[in-house]
């Protein structure tokens, strides 16, 4: 089966409503960058992800990490266990923060580290 961008666009997008998310508060909470999240919602750039994408937003926006990429494959998306996120834990939130940042400084290490590398050929 194709993989379907339009259906991920169209989860995405209704989600972000749901949970009244902006573009940049789902870059935030997935440290997927901003621009990548706007080509996702858009659709209209339809090419293969990395599935830690997929999983980095499934997950910012409260589903289960293999949400996005059932959806992308035509499939049920998986439920998320209720019992695997125990809510009253006051550190689940920290971590997902912390994991969040995380995701954010990776995303700008990358941006760097393809700016030094541009950088690099130029002077070649």
């Amino acid at each position: 089966m194709a993989e379907d961008w339009s259906a991920v666009a169209e989860a995405i997008n209704a989600r972000a409503i749901e949970l009244a998310l902006k573009q940049k508060e789902i870059a935030e909470r997935s440290g997927v960058s901003h621009a990548i999240v706007r080509e996702m919602q858009q659709g209209r750039i339809q090419r293969r992800r990395n599935p830690r994408t997929l999983e980095a937003l499934s997950i910012a926006l409260d589903w289960h990490p293999q949400h996005l990429n059932a959806v992308l494959q035509g499939k049920t998306p998986p439920e998320v266990d209720a019992q695997a996120m125990p809510a009253d834990d006051p550190l689940v939130p920290l971590l997902q923060t912390i994991i969040r940042e995380l995701r954010g400084l990776r995303a700008q290490v990358g941006t760097l580290a393809s700016r030094i590398d541009d950088g690099s050929r130029e002077k070649d």
